[in-house]
């Protein structure tokens, strides 16, 4: 007869999830995540798979909780560009203020993983790809109600921002940056009038 599971997997994943997010993939040991998990390594490979796996799908995760809220922030009715400078100082001010110096869990796989790892790779272009396509979409709605100039380029100006704001979440991290991020950030928005 088949056990059922005793604990919830969702929950589980999420846990997992803020244990990455805070130690990153390399400093997580199994160990580190049956403790931290509060279930068995048996357990942990029959739900998840590897930690590889349980890693990826922790990103997925991440990606599946921001990018809505990326979405809806900037397709709310009427002007854009108050929305396009209010989630680029939200970015800046998060990095300034993340006093467990989390950063981005999407940068920070980036950073950690992707070079040498093409499954994180996958997971971080398909991340960064959906908040480029959000940006741009939101930057020609700016343009065709006017509010950006006709000669600008809403994708290349989409692109500037999102290396922008992956680069405030990295320098966040590095600890003292709060007034390097907030200058950077609101010379950046300059480039929207």
């Amino acid at each position: 007869m088949a056990r059922t599971k005793e604990f919830d997997p969702d929950a589980v994943l999420q846990s997992a999830l803020e244990l990455f997010w805070r130690r990153g993939y390399e400093a997580t040991s199994m160990a580190d995540l049956v403790e931290g998990l509060g279930i068995a390594r048996a357990s942990i490979y029959a739900t998840f798979g590897s930690k590889h796996e349980l890693y990826l799908r922790a990103l997925e995760r991440y990606a599946e909780q921001s990018n809505p809220v990326l979405l809806a922030e900037l397709s709310q009715p009427g002007p854009v560009l108050p929305a396009v400078r209010a989630l680029v100082r939200r970015f800046a001010r998060e990095a300034a203020e993340d006093g467990l110096k989390r950063g981005c869990f999407v940068t920070n796989t980036a950073v950690e993983l992707a070079p040498h790892d093409r499954d994180s790779a996958r997971r971080v272009e398909a991340s960064l790809g959906h908040l480029e396509t959000v940006l741009t979409a939101a930057l020609v709605r700016a343009q065709a109600q006017g509010e950006l100039p006709a000669g600008r380029d809403p994708r290349a100006l989409a692109r500037m921002l999102l290396v922008l704001m992956q680069g405030l979440r990295v320098i966040g991290k590095a600890g003292e940056g709060a007034a390097r991020v907030r200058d950077a950030a609101e010379q950046a928005l300059t480039l929207l009038a």
